[in-house]
């Protein structure tokens, strides 16, 4: 089960102006599951992309690349889960293709106004023939109000559909944002095995759309991992169809910049902490902050070598106070001149560690209080600057084993 992670209401997922989605069950790769979606963007809108950092990347990660670059205006999102399409080679890149012109042709656009998105089993052919072939149903479902609809169908290991709204005024209009997600395993930072949609009205020039994308994974999907694994398909688009009732944004610095792109954020931020609250057998959300660091950098090392390591998230299943494996981490993060003389730990609000040693006032017992939490927090402070990260993660359990060793059957 997921850890305090609630299953969205559809009421509760506001419309997007300017967006329509569509879901179809088409056979991809079980019967009776919905696996296609599709997403309609009127005209005029801008859109931008973040994608893996994995060089082994799948092919419509290659190709959403090359559209986007083409900068032929956006119109429309293609959707598949049961199938990953990586590993695919040049068979694979041509059937991500031939996925768009089949969209394209339905809509009368351009391929390259297409974006494939794939999610699923890695190096089997992508059956593109179930995709176009299920394209009428999708589109004959096409609404504003599919957001929980379009979150049940990008799920692969998910438990619970992740989606989020918000509504902001900006220049006196409203603005609406909303976002759906995808992963459960195979994630860590620099993007995961997920997929995240988010759109809003907001009127922004797409001149400073990459860079809010950026930004926008930055503070969210580049700082949670499950297990460390970069995947081979992460992707995060983010859409702004320009009808709402301001003036266009063209910086992000301005004020309606500010706002936009801090309402955002705390639903790119909801989006990426339910992902790691629905890891693959997690039982406990875990919030790692590394303070005291010379520069965001370095406590971003040390951050992640905690996050990462089997042994702390195997101590956190177990609710095992075996803390010394937090300072081991901390000390190969890789920072040459770290002085554990410096080094404080806390959990929660236990003072575990000062010094760099046991902390005289610390006792086990209250180690184990916390870390039988279902919610915990790991604070390091590193006594050597001012500059401090926050990474999110789970424990590891035997439920994950048995997933990803069961995932293809």
């Amino acid at each position: 089960m997921p850890v305090h992670l609630p299953v969205p209401l559809a009421a509760n997922l506001y419309p997007v102006p300017g967006v329509r989605i569509g879901v179809a069950e088409a056979g991809i790769r079980k019967a009776n599951r919905k696996d296609l979606t599709v997403v309609l963007v009127d005209e005029g809108a801008s859109v931008s992309g973040v994608f893996t950092q994995n060089r082994f990347c799948a092919a419509p990660v290659q190709v959403c690349r090359e559209h986007l670059a083409l900068n032929r205006g956006i119109r429309a999102l293609l959707i598949n889960t049961g199938n990953a399409n990586a590993g695919t080679g040049a068979d694979g890149l041509a059937r991500a293709r031939s996925g768009c012109a089949a969209l394209a042709r339905q809509l009368g656009l351009a391929p390259e106004q297409v974006l494939p998105f794939s999610t699923g089993v890695i190096m089997e052919p992508l059956p593109a023939e179930r995709i176009e072939a299920g394209l009428p149903m999708a589109l004959a479902d096409a609404g504003a109000d599919n957001w929980l609809r379009a979150a049940e169908g990008i799920m692969t290991t998910d438990t619970v559909p992740k989606a989020f709204s918000r509504r902001v005024q900006i220049a006196g209009a409203t603005v609406t944002i909303t976002g759906i997600s995808k992963g459960a395993g195979m994630i860590r930072p620099n993007m995961a095995t997920m997929l995240g949609f988010m759109a809003t009205d907001a009127c922004v020039a797409q001149s400073v759309m990459h860079e809010l994308a950026l930004e926008l994974a930055e503070a969210s999907f580049n700082r949670v991992t499950v297990d460390g694994d970069t995947s081979t398909n992460d992707s995060f688009v983010v859409i702004a169809t320009n009808q709402a009732a301001h003036a266009p944004i063209t910086s992000l610095a301005s004020e309606s910049g500010r706002v936009l792109k801090a309402a955002m954020q705390e639903i790119a931020q909801k989006l990426a902490q339910a992902i790691v609250r629905d890891g693959e057998g997690a039982t406990k959300f875990i919030a790692v902050r590394v303070d005291g660091g010379n520069t965001a950098d370095e406590c971003r090392k040390v951050a992640y070598a905690i996050a990462h390591s089997p042994l702390v998230k195997t101590a956190f299943f177990a609710s095992d106070p075996n803390l010394g494996r937090i300072l081991a981490a901390v000390g190969y993060a890789g920072i040459d001149d770290l002085d554990q003389s410096r080094i404080e730990l806390f959990l929660d609000d236990v003072h575990v560690a000062t010094r760099g040693g046991r902390n005289p006032g610390y006792r086990e017992e209250d180690g184990q209080r916390v870390m039988k939490q279902s919610e915990i927090s790991i604070r390091v402070d590193l006594g050597r600057g001012s500059a401090s990260q926050t990474v999110w993660t789970c424990d590891l359990s035997h439920e994950y084993v048995s997933i990803n060793a069961d995932y293809r059957s």
